[in-house]
């Protein structure tokens, strides 16, 4: 995950990151979430959270940073919730990347290395969200992008300087940095060698007592171990449909309406003539003049052309009056008088001197306001039934908001009030594999969720301009272990199991033993004198490996990571025994072509970069001095979790 975030924060002024929240609104959240958290003491939006040198990481910067990132998160992944970041170690990697950069400006500064202003304009002015149409920076739209960031002009520089001084220290780690051939062809070998081994796996099961756990015994595991039983939050949505069908009594438009519009768009509705045009441009009047005698005399207009150097420029469509602004009216007056497939000219342009041809004529008749009738009447038609819709819509919302129940608006308005199964928030019906909501609900679904629970409907568009829905949530069921009395025989059976993991885990250390003094893998297992799953004697080679994708087997990943003549012991997941591997076999793939060698020769290269840059990172940071005050680190992860 490191790696993800060095690759979005070293990215081009870290544009992704910053897309969120209004600068009052990211110190109100501060100081309202935050400062307001019960129970945590004097933390606020200005705590420290950690010492670079000279500088401070608050909270509110580190709190910006996560909650940007998020956002950014969310466009792929809509259902994405602070705490699954915060799970997958979020918190942790953010921190760690602002106070690299921080620490990597100071001790670029300490030894005389400065990010000039001028740097950082053009940075500022190679992102395309600032960019007037001339390629410069629009003052007012980059007053618009610190606002969607929640920063101020010198915050916004502040961290473009941390992350070009970033950049230029770090880019000199891929500099002169070369992988010896037999490393490489090493490597490469390993991409399709072959392993053989053994993989024994001691069950629990193996080694647990044959009597069932004591009733006091079951309580006590089923008290330690509630997370294994946890179920999901479950909730039910109620909800009632209706379709623009709903909405009646839409006005008809008027005359006066009818013939407004018209006027509005009297443009639309006028004759056009236009002309198909295709021209030449030539440094001299002379060189104008003798082309079109060439052409005069039966030539095309391509052939004397390109005889010349030249290319014809095809000009599209235009009106007389579009076709005067780029020459002249008198030029215009003379292509719309010739004919079609006549080659005019030449006239005085800006560039030199132009010979024109007509490729043909478009002319549209105009419409009178009887002739556009039908088509303003549909365009005022649909203008009205939006309007109905959009006023319909925000009635029952004022209702909602009002304190109107799903079932009062769904009586007032005549619909059928239908409730799902309780339901999981990927959509999924709760205890029913492979069953799941109606589509119909699969845009409401997070957001009943995120919901604070039952009475409070709101109005959904589920097919724009068609389809919308009233819903809200039913029953909610917080997430939590079913009683014990449900679930008593596994639970039961888990503690018995739980009784033979240590025993298991002992025997597989003892196995390891004897296979490290080379007794035969099968002698070795049988010696332990309890029954076993048949051992798995195994001949892989990597290729086999990534066709299973996602899908391979946890101690097969083991085989490929032991050396040859070792042992490795891995124990399963959820503590249901141990995985005794060993490698008695590594047999090296052929080397591939040169050209192969070529990349993969680079891709270690860039492995080695990446390492002497953590190399580099630690180092500043050792020299600039960082101190964390891990106290309020947990304090705003608490605060963040709380808050999703």
């Amino acid at each position: 995950m490191i790696q993800f975030f060095r690759r979005m924060f070293d990215s081009k002024l870290g544009v992704g990151f910053t897309l969120v929240f209004l600068g009052l609104i990211a110190l109100a959240f501060a100081g309202g979430d935050i400062a307001g958290s019960g129970g945590f003491g004097a933390f606020s939006s200005s705590s420290k959270i950690a010492q670079v040198g000279d500088d401070k990481v608050t909270a509110t910067e580190l709190d910006g940073q996560i909650r940007r990132i998020l956002d950014q998160a969310r466009q792929d992944n809509p259902r994405l919730t602070v705490k699954e970041f915060l799970a997958n170690d979020g918190l942790e990697q953010v921190l760690s990347f602002v106070i690299d950069n921080k620490a990597a400006l100071q001790w670029g500064e300490k030894y005389g290395i400065y990010i000039g202003e001028r740097l950082i304009d053009s940075e500022v002015a190679k992102d395309p969200k600032v960019q007037a149409p001339d390629g410069k920076v629009d003052r007012t739209l980059y007053q618009q992008m610190l606002s969607q960031r929640g920063m101020t002009d010198a915050e916004y520089r502040g961290e473009l300087a941390e992350q070009l001084m970033t950049r230029q220290l770090l880019g000199s780690t891929l500099l002169g940095l070369r992988a010896p051939t037999k490393v490489t062809r090493r490597y490469a070998a390993s991409f399709t060698e072959t392993r053989k081994g053994a993989i024994v796996l001691l069950p629990p099961a193996a080694f647990a007592p044959g009597a069932a756990a004591s009733d006091a015994e079951v309580q006590a595991w089923y008290n330690n171990h509630k997370a294994s039983y946890m179920l999901p939050e479950r909730r039910t949505i109620r909800y009632a449909t209706y379709t623009d069908a709903a909405i009646k009594n839409v006005p008809v438009p008027t005359d006066a309406e009818v013939a407004a519009r018209y006027n509005a768009q009297k443009a639309k509705f006028a004759a056009t003539d236009k002309r198909k045009l295709s021209q030449v441009i030539f440094p001299t009047e002379a060189a104008a003049k003798q082309v079109l005698a060439e052409t005069g005399g039966g030539k095309a207009l391509e052939a004397v052309a390109r005889s010349k150097g030249l290319a014809v420029a095809a000009l599209g469509s235009l009106t007389k009056d579009a076709y005067a602004l780029q020459s002249s009216a008198d030029s215009a007056n003379a292509v719309f008088a010739a004919e079609n497939g006549k080659v005019v000219g030449p006239f005085k342009a800006p560039l030199g001197w132009v010979v024109v041809r007509v490729d043909g004529r478009e002319a549209t008749a105009g419409k009178t306001l009887d002739q556009a009738r039908p088509e303003l009447l549909k365009e005022l038609g649909e203008e009205k039934r939006r309007g109905a819709i959009i006023e319909f819509g925000a009635r029952i919302e004022d209702e909602l908001s009002n304190g109107a129940s799903l079932a009062d608006v769904a009586k007032e308005l005549g619909l059928e009030v239908v409730e799902t199964p309780a339901l999981t928030s990927d959509g999924a019906v709760f205890g029913q594999d492979g069953t799941a909501a109606p589509a119909l609900l699969e845009r409401i679904i997070p957001t009943a969720f995120q919901a604070d629970g039952p009475g409070s409907p709101q109005l959904a568009e589920i097919e724009p301009g068609k389809t919308f829905m009233i819903f809200d949530v039913g029953k909610l069921t917080p997430a939590a272990p079913p009683p014990l009395a449900e679930i008593r025989d596994r639970v039961a059976e888990d503690a018995r199991i739980a009784k033979g993991e240590k025993a298991a885990e002992e025997a597989a250390r003892k196995l390891k033993g004897q296979l490290e003094k080379g007794v035969p893998v099968d002698v070795a297992v049988a010696s332990l004198g309890v029954a076993l799953p048949p051992v798995d004697h195994v001949t892989k080679n990597r290729q086999e490996l990534r066709q299973m994708g996602q899908n391979v087997p946890r101690p097969l990943l083991m085989l490929f990571a032991t050396a040859r003549g070792k042992v490795t012991l891995m124990q399963a997941p959820r503590g249901r025994g141990w995985y005794v591997v060993t490698v008695s076999e590594v047999i090296p793939g052929p080397v591939p072509n040169d050209e192969a060698l070529k990349g993969l020769s680079g891709d270690l290269e860039q492995a080695y970069s990446n390492e002497y840059g953590d190399a580099m990172r630690a180092a500043f940071r050792n020299e600039i001095g960082t101190n964390r005050n891990e106290d309020n680190v947990k304090k705003l992860g608490t605060q963040l979790a709380g808050g999703n």
